[in-house]
């Protein structure tokens, strides 16, 4: 069974009771983080939210979101709302319904959601708390507080045995209040905190990513943030415990390029480059192409950024050759689309193979699919594509490449439809990764009627091209033997040669060829829908090269025919 990531957003900024303040951002913080963890591309999760909902509603809500959970899932639970803390200094996050004398009854007390999260089998789950605990704000900033508390606090202890573990990031530690944005006036438009904004941005961006591995981990996007927020609030610090193993895979950085450390050109080279003589800039610039073209990523790079600043700064002649020499390093898929065709429910579907052309540092980048039904997985050439066909209905995705310098999309289409129930069975597995039961699908002897045209097309083409030149051969001894024998006409010769049965064989054969691959392409072009990407892609092939051996074969017959009968009226 396979990795399942769940969120659950719990934003309360609507308070019954009169002593609790009402907060701004809270509901713009839980439509911002919902969006960019439910992006296919950057978070992948199924979002719930959960928005000024009642004491009860609220653990409902969590218990059942930490119940029924495997090894392999990843949870995410946020929370934006007040955080209050008893007498005796237990924490407990504010409900809508929430009376600050009643906390047992009309509070979610922390211990429960520790609980929760230590009870599940969930392998790792990561706890946001945009709350805020007590210590000192700024001016014009819109405090969510109510006493002095160590937030994780709450949250120490032993590790779960259910999983890998779980880590806990708060939006400021025991001595700070958790800030609003603090340029918030009356009437203004909502935006998040500053705590769960830099969340947003750090996974939107992908600038959380901050080792350029094309994925967002915890440790990392605790760092983005914890800079993020000091540098907008030095009176802010985010704080973070942690009792798992390892780190958390949190997100896809999809919007990031790929990064590679540049190595600087050799001293010589860069003189060059800044040479008054425009032949040596010239030269220069070929030096950087071939160090561009290294299996050295660093060295690559380097002369990549060299190449880009010639292209920008230099006279017109070594700019346009830079630019040239920069074309070698963009991001060449190919084919960039890819059309699977219809394809039976739950059949185990051909994969398809994407080469990528260029120059190693071209072909460095990292490849995310915007669709869980996209399966990518890397080769030697490239990247291979199969498809998830469990589920009925019209696809269409992309393949998003991300390189050093360029960008590049491969576009994916199938259409997955019902078995014919009149066909007869066929069972196949299911490829790994692919769900549901092993399932008949329909057999290929109904789809090579193109294929067939085109193949017997091709074989009679080469047939016409062999007859040909037997009667080129012909033609020649007939011509031979008109100087040894004068008295004998020119028509007789040939007729004895048979250069007349070898153009008449040459000129059926080229034709029935021609007419052939015609009909194929045809059917493949009408029913286009009912062959599988290996047939259309040999038909056409087969097709293309009949009709490439066929075509001067009829033209040159026919010309040699016209020949004919000119010279048979004088010799």
């Amino acid at each position: 069974m396979g990795e399942s990531r769940h969120a659950l957003i719990i934003a309360n900024d609507t308070y019954e009771d009169q002593g609790l303040e009402q907060l701004r951002a809270p509901g713009h913080d839980a439509e911002a983080l919902s969006e960019v963890l439910g992006d296919p591309q950057i978070g992948d999760f199924d979002v719930e939210v959960i928005r000024n909902a009642s004491a009860q509603d609220m653990r409902t809500s969590i218990e059942a979101f930490f119940s029924d959970r495997r090894r392999d899932d990843k949870l995410v639970l946020h929370f934006s709302c007040h955080g209050i803390k008893n007498e005796s200094g237990d924490l407990y996050f504010a409900a809508r319904d929430t009376q600050p004398k009643l906390l047992n009854a009309t509070a979610v007390p922390a211990q429960f959601v520790y609980g929760c999260m230590s009870g599940t089998r969930a392998g790792c789950t990561a706890l946001f708390l945009d709350c805020c605990y007590g210590g000192a704000f700024s001016r014009g900033a819109s405090v969510r507080a109510s006493q002095d508390l160590h937030v994780l606090d709450a949250f120490t202890g032993e590790k779960p045995s259910g999983g890998r573990g779980w880590a806990v990031i708060t939006a400021s530690n025991s001595m700070e209040y958790a800030f609003e944005d603090a340029k918030l006036t009356e009437g203004s438009t909502a935006k998040p905190s500053v705590f769960t904004h830099a969340v947003v941005e750090g996974l939107e961006t992908g600038d959380a990513d901050l080792k350029g591995r094309g994925e967002v981990w915890l440790d990392d996007l605790y760092e983005y943030v914890f800079d993020r927020v000091k540098e907008r609030n030095p009176n802010q610090t985010p704080s973070k415990t942690t009792q798992m193993q390892g780190s958390m895979q949190l997100a896809h950085s999809r919007r990031r390029r790929i990064r590679v450390d540049a190595e600087p050109l050799p001293r010589r080279v860069q003189e060059a480059l800044r040479s008054r003589n425009d032949f040596t800039r010239l030269g220069a610039v070929d030096e950087v192409r071939s160090r561009m073209e290294s299996q050295n990523l660093s060295m690559a790079e380097g002369a990549r950024q060299a190449l880009e600043a010639v292209a920008r700064d230099d006279t017109h002649q070594v700019a346009d050759k830079a630019r040239r020499a920069l074309s070698d390093a963009c991001l060449r898929p190919s084919p960039a689309r890819l059309d699977f065709g219809r394809v039976p429910r739950g059949t185990a579907v051909p994969r398809q193979s994407v080469a990528l052309h260029g120059t190693p540092l071209a072909r460095h980048c990292v490849a995310h699919a915007t669709g869980k039904w996209l399966q990518v997985e890397e080769s030697t050439d490239g990247l291979t594509v199969g498809v998830d066909t469990s589920a009925e209905g019209r696809l269409a995705g992309d393949i998003v490449l991300k390189g050093v310098a360029d960008d590049g999309v491969v576009h994916v289409e199938a259409e997955v439809v019902a078995p014919q129930p009149d066909e007869p069975p066929d069972t196949k597995p299911l490829d790994s990764g692919q769900k549901g039961p092993s399932v008949t699908h329909r057999p290929e002897s109904r789809l090579l009627l193109a294929p067939a045209l085109a193949a017997v097309a091709l074989a009679l083409a080469v047939t016409s091209v062999i007859i040909w030149i037997v009667a080129v051969v012909a033609t020649v001894y007939a011509e031979e033997g008109l100087r040894v024998g004068p008295e004998e006409t020119f028509a007789g010769s040939a007729g004895h040669h048979g250069v007349i049965p070898a153009l008449i064989t040459a000129l059926i054969t080229a034709t029935a060829a021609l007419v052939l691959g015609a009909f194929a392409r045809r059917d493949l072009s009408a029913r286009r829908k009912r062959y599988t990407p290996g047939a259309k892609s040999a038909t056409r092939s087969m097709a293309s090269a009949a009709k490439r051996c066929a075509m001067p074969v009829f033209v040159l017959t026919v010309l040699m025919s016209i020949a004919y009968n000119i010279v048979t009226k004088h010799l």
